[in-house]
C-alpha cells in the first residue's frame, strides 16, 4: 500500500505526521492501512529459555509455594526436635544453638533469592511484552472506532445532503404545480 493512506490516517486519527509517530503507533497505522489482523508477538509464543532458566523458574515456583513453606517448616521442626532430644544422649549432630542449621538456612537464602529474582525478571520482561501487545491491540481498536465514526459521519452528511436535495426538488415541483394551477 502507498504512503499516502498512511499519512492521511496518521493525520486523521492521531493528529500528526506519519514520520513523527512512535514505532508502535506506526505499526498500528500500518495494520489499519493494510487492514491486516493484529497478530500476537511471536516472541510471546516462543520459549527460548535455557535449561538453567527453566530450572530457576521451577525452583522459584516451588520455593514460592505454601507446600514448600509447610514442608520446610516441618524439616526445621524435625531438625530442631531431633537435636534437642538427642543432645542429652550425645547423639545430636547439631546441638543447641543449632549453628549448622543457621549455616544451612543462610546458604539456602543466599542461593534461593537470586534464583527467584532471575525468574521474576524474566516474568516481568514477558509481562512487559504482553502489555505492549495489549497496548497495540487497544490503540488499534480505538483508532478503528474513530475511523468508523468518521466514515459514519461522512455517510450521514452525504445522506443529509441527498435528502435536502430531494426536498428542494420536491419543493420546486410543488411550487411549479401551485404556480401552474393558480395561473
Amino acid at each position: 500500500m502507498s504512503e499516502l493512506p498512511r499519512e492521511h490516517l496518521s493525520q486523521e486519527l492521531l493528529g500528526c505526521a506519519y514520520a513523527e509517530l512512535t514505532p508502535i503507533q506506526r505499526s498500528v497505522i500500518d495494520l489499519i492501512a493494510t487492514e491486516a489482523p493484529s497478530a500476537a508477538d511471536p516472541e510471546l509464543k516462543l520459549d527460548e529459555r535455557t535449561r538453567g532458566q527453566k530450572l530457576a523458574d521451577r525452583m522459584a515456583a516451588i520455593g514460592g509455594s505454601w507446600g514448600f513453606i509447610g514442608g520446610f517448616a516441618l524439616c526445621l521442626a524435625l531438625w530442631m526436635g531431633w537435636n534437642a532430644w538427642a543432645q542429652p544422649h550425645h547423639m545430636a549432630f547439631d546441638p543447641y544453638p543449632f549453628i549448622f542449621l543457621n549455616l544451612v538456612l543462610s546458604t539456602l537464602a543466599a542461593v534461593q533469592a537470586p534464583i527467584i529474582m532471575m525468574s521474576q525478571n524474566r516474568a516481568a520482561e514477558r509481562d512487559r511484552k504482553a502489555a505492549e501487545q495489549d497496548y497495540i491491540v487497544n490503540l488499534r481498536a480505538e483508532l478503528e472506532i474513530m475511523h468508523l465514526h468518521d466514515k459514519m459521519d461522512s455517510l450521514r452528511y452525504r445522506e443529509m445532503a441527498e435528502m435536502i436535495k430531494r426536498q428542494n426538488e420536491s419543493l420546486r415541483i410543488l411550487r411549479k404545480q401551485l404556480t401552474g394551477r393558480s395561473d
